[in-house]
């Protein structure tokens, strides 16, 4: 990201979401954007994820502009060669664990015999061979995000966006979903970028961005670092910027 400046109009009065960000990850690998409520985090995700443009600046995303792609192009972009995963979880309650994570291809028009396949890697890579058939309802919180997590590999993607992604999960399960993302990033030579407000979430990466006002206050290098020194040099960039 380059200069992105993003502004929303709210009960008649304009708020300033990003105010000139600078951003650059380079390297695969499981980073998290941490700040305040309000600092324009997720405003920061939903730009890369090409669900929102922005009002100035570039966005470069795997090679691709992202904030020059029309509607169809965008849809493309979201579909194939970026993999979101939000707080809610976003299944379809009719459709079984398998059934969601190949929807996409099948929207795409991917052979349905490709997509078993995957879909199967995906479901036993995730801890869900036994849950294939079962509808939203009859799993897990954890289980129902990493249905999410699956369908956004689908396609496997160079970028996982996750927005909040435990924030309905209780910290054991939380836990655990965050290591699989680290083992994700890892294993697929992908980025996963996390938006996050917990330490508990971002010792897991390798690197944090401080987020504060719209823009980009800092950066700490999470690796080695517990839950807990991170969020003390999480207070003193606070305090900092």
């Amino acid at each position: 990201m380059r200069g992105v400046h993003k502004s929303y109009t709210h009960s008649g009065r304009e708020v300033h979401a990003l105010r000139g960000v600078d951003l650059t990850i380079d390297e695969p690998g499981f980073y998290a954007i941490m700040g305040a409520s309000g600092s324009g985090k997720s405003t920061l995700l939903h730009l890369l994820g090409a669900l929102d443009r922005p009002d100035q600046g570039e966005i470069r995303v795997a090679g691709v502009d992202v904030g020059a792609m029309d509607d169809r192009e965008a849809t493309r972009y979201r579909r194939e060669r970026v993999g979101i995963v939000f707080q809610q979880f976003n299944l379809i309650p009719t459709l079984s664990a398998r059934e969601n994570i190949e929807l996409p291809g099948l929207l795409a028009g991917r052979s349905t015999t490709d997509l078993r396949e995957r879909s199967t890697r995906l479901l036993a890579r995730l801890g869900l061979d036994d849950r294939a058939d079962h509808r939203p309802d009859a799993l897990s919180g954890g289980e129902q995000q990493r249905v999410a997590i699956a369908r956004g590999l689908l396609f496997s993607p160079p970028i996982l966006l996750a927005d909040e992604p435990t924030g309905n999960l209780d910290s054991v399960t939380s836990d655990r979903l965050w290591r699989l993302l680290g083992e994700v990033a890892l294993e697929h030579a992908m980025l996963v970028l996390m938006v996050t407000h917990e330490p508990a979430a971002a010792a897991h990466c390798r690197r944090i961005f401080f987020l504060r006002d719209g823009r980009v206050g800092g950066t700490i290098d999470a690796e080695g670092l517990d839950a807990g020194a991170l969020a003390a040099r999480y207070q003193d960039l606070a305090r900092a910027t």
